[in-house]
This record gives C-alpha cells, sequence and structure tokens, in this order.
C-alpha cells in the first residue's frame, strides 16, 4: 500500500471505478483489473471500488470481495483502494465492511442510509458503528441528492471525534458550507463531483473521487498537481479544458452507464453492459459521447 499522508490520506486522484461486466451481465474480473492497472497508469493514486458507479446495489457479496481482492492484487503497492461499505441497513454495511477488510482493502467509503432518511443522530450512529467494524480509515460519503439526508455541521464534529473517519466525500453542492466543516472539524474533503474540483480545492479540499477519472485521468492530475504547486492558473486551464468531458459523464446523472459506453469508445473495456435497473447508454448517444470526448481531448488518453 501507499504510505499515507495526513494531508491527503487516500492520495487526490481517486476514480471511482465501474464494474465491468461481460453481455449477459457476469463480473468480468480480467477486464477489471486490466482498467484499474490502467488507471494508476495515467496517475490515479487510488480507486474506490463498488460504489454507486460500480453498480454496488446489484452486485453481490463474493463478487464485491472478488473485485477487491483482484484489484488491491494488481495495484495495491501503487495505488489506495478503497471499498464501499454503504446500505441503509447497518448491519449490512458491518459485514460488508468486515468483508472489504478482509479482502485488503485499505479504506472504507460508508454513505449516508438512503431511502430511509435517519435522523442525524441515526446517521451518525451508522457512520460510527461502521467505522468501528474495522481497523481501516473511512471516508463519510454526504450525497443528499440520493440519500434523501445531509450531514449537518453538528453531525461531521460528532464523526470527526472518530478514530477511524479522517474524511469526507463531498457531494453536497456547497462549497462554503464545507468549507466551514473543514476548518471546524479537520476531517479531509474529496470532490464527489467533477465540477466540484477546482472550486473545493480552492477552500482547502484535498482531491475528488471522480467519473471522468475513466477518461480524464491525466487532466485531474494536471489539476491537483498545478493546484499544490501553487500554479493556479495552469490548474484551471486544466479544469477548463476537462469540462466537455465532465459534462458528458456526468450531465444526465447516470455515471455508470455514461463511463462504461465512454471506456467502451476508448477501447479498454469490451462491454458497456449494465445490471438492471441501470440500462446501458442506447447507440444513438454515442456520438454525443464521442464528440464530447473529442472536445475534451481525452480520446488520445487512451491505452
Amino acid at each position: 500500500m501507499p504510505i499515507a499522508d495526513a494531508a491527503r490520506p487516500f492520495g487526490s486522484v481517486l476514480t471511482a471505478m465501474v464494474t465491468p461486466m461481460t453481455p449477459d451481465g457476469a463480473v468480468d474480473l480480467a477486464t477489471a483489473v486490466a482498467l484499474a492497472m490502467h488507471l494508476v497508469d495515467q496517475g490515479n493514486d487510488g480507486l474506490v471500488l463498488n460504489g454507486t458507479t460500480g453498480e454496488a446495489p446489484t452486485t453481490h457479496a463474493p463478487e464485491k470481495a472478488e473485485l477487491v481482492a483482484a484489484v488491491v492484487e494488481a495495484v495495491g503497492d501503487r495505488a489506495f483502494v478503497v471499498a464501499g461499505a454503504g446500505s441503509n441497513d447497518t448491519a449490512h454495511a458491518v459485514r460488508m465492511a468486515e468483508q472489504a477488510a478482509e479482502a485488503g482493502a485499505h479504506g472504507l467509503l460508508v454513505v449516508s442510509p438512503y431511502y430511509s432518511r435517519p435522523s442525524q443522530a441515526g446517521l451518525a450512529a451508522h457512520m460510527e458503528v461502521v467505522a468501528g467494524s474495522t481497523d481501516l480509515p473511512v471516508l463519510v460519503y454526504d450525497i443528499p441528492g440520493r440519500a434523501g439526508v445531509r450531514i449537518a455541521p453538528a453531525t461531521f464534529a460528532r464523526l470527526a471525534e472518530h478514530p477511524r473517519i479522517v474524511g469526507v466525500k463531498d457531494a453536497a453542492g456547497d462549497v462554503y458550507g464545507s468549507a466551514k466543516v473543514m476548518r471546524d472539524t479537520g476531517l479531509v474533503f474529496y470532490a464527489g463531483d467533477d465540477g466540484m474540483f477546482l472550486p473545493l480545492l480552492a477552500v482547502g479540499g484535498a482531491g475528488i473521487v471522480s467519473v471522468v477519472g475513466h477518461v480524464a485521468t491525466p487532466l485531474l492530475a494536471r489539476i491537483a498537481a498545478s493546484w499544490f504547486a501553487g500554479d493556479q492558473a495552469r490548474a484551471l486551464e486544466a479544469f477548463r479544458a476537462v469540462a466537455p468531458a465532465v459534462d458528458a459523464l456526468n450531465g444526465a446523472g447516470q455515471q455508470a452507464p455514461t463511463a462504461k459506453a465512454a471506456l467502451e469508445l476508448l477501447g479498454l473495456i469490451p462491454s458497456r453492459a449494465t445490471r438492471l435497473p441501470v440500462a446501458p447508454l442506447p447507440d444513438e448517444e454515442l456520438p454525443a459521447l464521442r464528440a464530447a470526448l473529442a472536445a475534451a481531448g481525452v480520446l488520445t488518453f487512451a491505452g
């Protein structure tokens, strides 16, 4: 495992990796390993597996464990491998966390319990129980648009007291609010929306958990490296350059289908197959996606 840095405990550029599948819907481990290696070669210093973009709601426990183990074996000496342990059932999330730890994950991503809309006390208790179930560092995932509940500042303050909870994947869309939480808690924030990467860096963020990283990691790495080197102009230039790809992969709110279609266009996976209720991107939408990737200059980044 790479050496952890307190300022960026999971690295600075992480892609929330898709779970490649065969046309009949089986998890394609060989392609997943090849994709993970490509993403790290391109500049990712971390990968997040078994998240929403990885279609975690429809992959099963053995598949999740096999994916983590295979990717850790392939790139775990060069990149942090963070595994999703998200559920609206705390006991289930604990089992997922324990399984990820046994498979060799370096950290956990724990999302707010979705659909049930717990109280802030219930939300905090859920996070604390899951974080306490292993020795792995934890990113809590604040995504009110999907979970139906936002993590309140007082709840972040409580969570920051837990020795395993070190950071936040921030998809709340409130940079000012995030800046205050960082100031008050010391939690390390990672942008959970591609379009918020540079704004979050500007208020003290550490990096990104990205969808567009599937196809544009070199640009994201340039943003991070330039920003941390004090070259804000170069960071802004790269941020503007990646915008067409950000829009293409995130604009419809269906990140797994668009990311898989983009990877198929680049020849990095053989199939854009998904599992229902997530449907693959239809053929008629491929030309627009290809044009957006060309506009961002990322077609040249394929291996």
